[in-house]
């Protein structure tokens, strides 16, 4: 079977906004990467995330199992630190496998919901 994917991917636009209206967790406020894994190993993955007026941070780790999905939060990043709400930033994510990658924002700032999603850039790992 053909690979499915590429190995690096870049979200340029990255915003979690700092509040929500609705039930937790469903309608709060939040970025998600949704990566697609079609092949047949795990991918193992890294994320760095860039600010405008910091150093990158990362990686943050994922593993997403053979031919599965994985809808992973960015709100939910944790280590090596949360990523802040209200501040701007773009990532960039590889994979030791070809993936799939699609950015999701859901904007629950108001009651008339916003949701956008893009497919990431991607570019052959050299």
């Amino acid at each position: 079977m053909r690979l499915i994917g590429e190995k690096v991917w870049a979200i340029a636009e990255g915003y979690i906004p700092g509040t929500s209206t609705g039930p937790e967790p469903a309608m709060t406020s939040h970025e998600t990467a949704c990566m697609l894994n079609a092949n047949d190993s795990d991918a193992h993955v890294e994320i760095t995330i860039y600010y405008k007026d910091r150093d990158p941070v990362g990686p943050y780790r994922a593993i997403v199992p053979a031919r599965r999905t994985l809808h992973l939060r960015f709100n939910d990043l944790k280590d090596p630190e949360p990523i802040p709400r209200e501040t701007d930033y773009s990532s960039v994510i590889v994979s030791d496998v070809p993936i799939v990658v699609q950015h999701t924002r859901l904007d629950s700032r108001q009651a008339a919901n916003a949701l956008l999603t893009t497919i990431a850039f991607s570019q052959l790992a050299a």
